[in-house]
């Protein structure tokens, strides 16, 4: 039988096949192979005596670290401007790091019953310029749901994002329960404190949703400098129309990047970031 691992939790996998959820272990193979199963995973699996066993895992075709989630198609990268406050380094971070793993990607900016949009609209802005979807939604009052609901079909759909931006009640929301627990901002500290136990593929509109524990900072370093250009769509048009081959649009000159920000075709925030990106790369343990 072949099904789809939804939870994993001590060594047991719960597979999902048609209406039924099955607990399974892993054959001792996979430890030979250096091969974990990962929620997510597609596998085939036999049952004896109301007992499952992973007999095969097969190819992914995406797989994330942190969360471990495999065949992930779709993300939700989820920031607010306020409580907590927006950091701009880091939503370009996720944006880029989704890029890498080939996502579909919609932007959410929750809490916005907290703020002025107008005076964020250089952000959202800058974003859809980025070729990004930008929703605005309030979680608690459920502003914005309805829309988000018509991207899950189809699709294995990860929330990511900073702890105390709303993941949680943003799934609850999406899914009518109270699956996972929900916590309120550390005062002291003005973040999330981590609520969210263990990833899991919640069964929804025809897709699965993965509850992704908070986090609050990512390690980029792995991506080669020479690579970076790649995860910034406003860039892709043109990349090859420089003056040099190899160029990688940072100190050469007569590079097409470059001049699409002088002309404002690309946005300058954007390309710092990325500048700053490119520098930490050649520092770093990922120069090429």
């Amino acid at each position: 039988m072949q099904g789809t691992i939804i939870k994993g939790i001590a060594g047991f996998y719960y597979v999902k096949i048609d209406n039924d959820i099955i607990e399974c272990k892993a054959r001792g193979k996979f430890r030979l192979d250096e091969l974990t199963p990962m929620v997510g995973d597609k596998v085939e699996i036999s049952v004896k005596n109301n007992k499952g066993v992973i007999e095969r895992i097969y190819e992914r075709s995406s797989q994330l670290i942190r969360p471990a989630v495999s065949n992930v198609t779709q993300a939700f990268v989820i920031f607010t401007f306020k409580n907590p406050d927006l950091n701009l380094d880091l939503l370009n971070k996720f944006l880029m790091i989704c890029e890498y793993h080939n996502l579909k990607i919609v932007v959410c900016f929750n809490k916005i019953d907290l703020v002025d949009i107008d005076e964020h609209k250089k952000i959202v802005n800058m974003l859809r310029k980025a070729e990004y979807e930008v929703m605005l939604i309030n979680a608690k009052s459920g502003e914005g749901i309805e829309d988000l609901k018509r991207h899950l079909s189809n699709n294995i759909t990860v929330f990511c994002g900073p702890s105390g931006v709303g993941k949680s009640t943003i799934l609850n929301r999406l899914i009518g329960n109270d699956l996972m627990k929900t916590g309120d901002i550390s005062s002291k500290l003005g973040r999330g404190k981590h609520t969210t136990r263990h990833s899991e593929l919640v069964d929804f509109n025809d897709g699965f949703i993965v509850d992704t524990p908070g986090f609050t900072s990512l390690d980029a370093l792995f991506i080669p400098r020479d690579e970076i250009q790649f995860y910034f769509p406003e860039f892709r048009e043109l990349i090859g129309q420089c003056r040099f081959t190899g160029c990688i649009h940072y100190k050469e000159p007569n590079c097409a990047i470059k001049e699409a920000v002088d002309v404002n075709k690309i946005d300058k925030e954007r390309y710092d970031f990325y500048v700053k990106c490119v520098e930490e790369a050649t520092n770093g343990r990922n120069k090429r």
